[in-house]
């Protein structure tokens, strides 16, 4: 598994979390480095939670037919895409998941907390906490997510004052 990061506190979470390698998209051209790393075939799947700064190099990153699920925007939105690219690129999928389709109904609410929950139990999901904070500063949470100043969860705990 191949991991990117932006910061050498970031690899070092990545390497626990079970990256094989790891790539400072910050200071490689992490699609050179991804190419270098398979031989030249790219990955069949990249899960991109950045967007602006790095979609175009996930894309180039894939191997033909692989598929790129962008599920976030931390350094902003992506620019409208030439649907062509994908073709140009390998009959790529490009996919942009949003929670309310997969959790539509209350029974597919359940299932899948389930799964995921079960997998907190049995150790094979380990969760993440950044830092907690009282809800009053709520947007002190607002400003740590949107800099990208976290390497977790970050939960607003109802009352108190901090």
């Amino acid at each position: 598994m191949l991991g990117t990061v932006s910061t050498p506190e970031k690899a070092a979470l990545a390497r626990e979390a079970g990256a094989d390698e790891v790539i400072r998209y910050t200071e490689q051209d992490f699609e050179a480095e991804v190419k270098r790393l398979t031989a030249g075939r790219g990955v069949q799947v990249v899960y991109d939670s950045v967007g602006q700064t790095t979609f175009e190099q996930s894309l180039r990153s894939l191997a033909p037919r692989g598929t790129l699920a962008l599920f976030g925007q931390s350094s902003g939105p992506v620019a409208p895409v030439d649907p062509q690219i994908l073709n140009r690129l390998g009959s790529l999928y490009l996919t942009r998941p949003t929670l309310g389709h997969y959790v539509a109904t209350r029974a597919e609410l359940m299932t899948r907390a389930g799964e995921v929950l079960g997998w907190v139990r049995d150790g094979s999901l380990r969760l993440r906490v950044d830092r907690e904070l009282p809800l009053a500063q709520a947007a002190a949470a607002h400003r740590a997510l949107e800099s990208r100043a976290t390497t977790g969860k970050l939960l607003l705990i109802p009352g108190g004052t901090g």
